[in-house]
């Protein structure tokens, strides 16, 4: 257990996002079960948002109501990007999370989702000071944020909000050095800055669990008791700095096979930080799409097809095999951005005239609608 902005907090975070189900509501029951687990364990931080169907009535019913308050964190976050037309509707968001959690204060609270255009809603209701006074106040214990975008961004966030206490970030060996999601430039940031970290996604949204069979033979052959889960886990809590690593844990089996290896948590050996660098290798040289997302291909296309959006989808499938992740994924890089489905192409072949990699865009547009049907999938809330 270390001890982060004056709160003990253990290396496993409970993230209450993608809880069990029972048809279509969340199975309160099974959720008791869990968290009964985790607490037992010794762990006590519970994420969840605003945005999370039904997870903060969730938490109320299987956390909040059964347990004495001072014994767990309670995190939550504000949205202010989503159907806000004024500073009162965000405001009403952190109103409606004390009202559906039961309790009068929140532990870590967190402006949600920054990066890009989303940052400027916070910053135009003003949205910081009046979170800053909810803190004086005692309605929030911790005030900080949670980013998914560049790291020249979160230096400007940082740099301009040094009341931000903490960030949570997207971290996992699979993201590391990736392009777009910059784990590592971030987590530097961060460093340069002085802010502790929390980890979101440090399985990948489930899909490190079930690697490649070629990264699992690397995980295997090192120790053979340890889940490729764990492994990624274990990843993201060696690293210094870090609060708390959160996973979105869906079943008993899920939470057991987490508290097994995180509760007697030591950081990564030397030895064991080399195999996740060997699975990290195993994982790049599986074939993929080669597209550099450059876009030329977007600005010539006369149905706007989201091209660059589909084959990062398209990728996602081919390295984890896990259709449902990789329709979320092209549901944010393609619908989310107002591009059409690869089934819309019209096969003109403008978008192959200007590629600077001579892909075969047209062809691999087809393989990847075939591939996934274009059927549409619920996204899932960026954490």
């Amino acid at each position: 257990m270390g001890q982060y902005l004056g709160e003990e907090i253990r290396k496993l975070g409970f993230g209450m996002m993608r809880l069990p189900k029972n048809g279509e509501a969340i199975d309160i029951e099974t959720t008791k079960v869990m968290v009964d687990k985790f607490l037992a364990a010794g762990f006590t931080y519970f994420d969840t948002a605003y945005v999370y169907q039904g997870s903060e009535d969730a938490t109320r019913q299987a956390l909040v109501e059964r347990y004495p308050r001072e014994s767990f964190q309670l995190a939550t976050k504000n949205a202010a990007w989503l159907n806000s037309e004024k500073r009162e509707d965000a405001v009403a968001q952190f109103e409606t999370s004390l009202k559906r959690l039961g309790t009068d204060y929140i532990d870590f609270y967190l402006l949600h989702n920054l990066g890009d255009k989303r940052t400027t809603l916070f910053e135009d209701f003003d949205l910081w000071n009046y979170f800053l006074e909810q803190k004086k106040a005692g309605r929030i214990r911790h005030l900080g944020f949670s980013f998914h975008s560049t790291a020249d961004q979160l230096d400007e966030i940082l740099a301009k909000h040094p009341e931000a206490e903490f960030v949570q970030l997207q971290i996992n060996y699979a993201d590391w050095e990736h392009k777009f999601i910059q784990s590592r430039l971030n987590y530097e940031v961060c460093r340069k800055h002085g802010r502790p970290v929390i980890i979101m996604e440090p399985v990948k949204g489930g899909m490190l669990a079930t690697p490649p069979e070629s990264v699992v033979k690397i995980l295997r052959d090192a120790n053979p008791d340890i889940s490729p889960a764990a492994w990624a886990i274990r990843f993201g809590a060696s690293l210094p700095g870090v609060i708390t690593v959160l996973s979105g844990m869906s079943t008993p089996e899920q939470m057991d096979d987490n508290l097994n290896s995180m509760k007697d948590f030591h950081a990564l050996t030397e030895a064991e930080k080399a195999t996740v660098f060997e699975a990290q290798k195993a994982l790049a040289a599986v074939p993929m799409i080669p597209c550099t997302s450059c876009d030329y291909c977007a600005k010539v296309c006369p149905m706007n097809i989201g091209i660059s959006g589909t084959f990062n989808g398209r990728n996602l499938l081919t390295l984890y095999n896990n259709v449902e992740s990789a329709k979320v994924q092209i549901f944010w890089a393609v619908a989310n951005l107002g591009k059409k489905d690869a089934v819309e192409c019209i096969g003109c072949g403008k978008c192959e005239e200007v590629c600077p990699q001579h892909l075969e865009i047209r062809k691999l547009l087809a393989e990847a609608a075939k591939a996934f049907s274009q059927k549409k999938s619920e996204p899932e809330q960026k954490s």
